[in-house]
């Protein structure tokens, strides 16, 4: 009787409930896609410029981030700054995490 005020129920599709089901999957495999491509490559080269820094020694020849070349005159434990020698007399302090990569031995006198 009082059918007019209350519209009746609808029955949702039976196809509708796999749908939950799949954008879980989607949503992993994005997941899997970020870990594999980002943060795991990412972590990587951090875990590698980490060891490269530990190794770094008075004598290596290093390039720094800007490109500047020279040869280690000081390497403190404690602190976080080295000492580049750039040129005979010429000495600048660095930051140890700005060091790009080390050079083999005798690329400066190559250069």
């Amino acid at each position: 009787m009082l059918d007019f005020l209350i519209s009746p129920a609808m029955a949702q599709d039976a196809g509708a409930t796999g749908g939950g089901i799949a954008q879980i999957v989607m949503l992993g495999g994005f997941v899997l896609i970020f870990y594999f491509l980002l943060w795991r490559p990412q972590a990587k080269r951090a875990k590698q410029h980490k060891q490269l820094i530990a190794g770094l020694s008075k004598g290596d020849e290093i390039v720094i981030g800007g490109g500047m070349m020279g040869r280690i005159t000081k390497v403190s434990e404690d602190s976080e700054f080295l000492s580049m020698e750039i040129a005979e007399g010429t000495e600048v302090s660095v930051q140890k995490t700005a060091v790009a990569s080390v050079l083999p031995k005798g690329t400066l006198k190559s250069i």
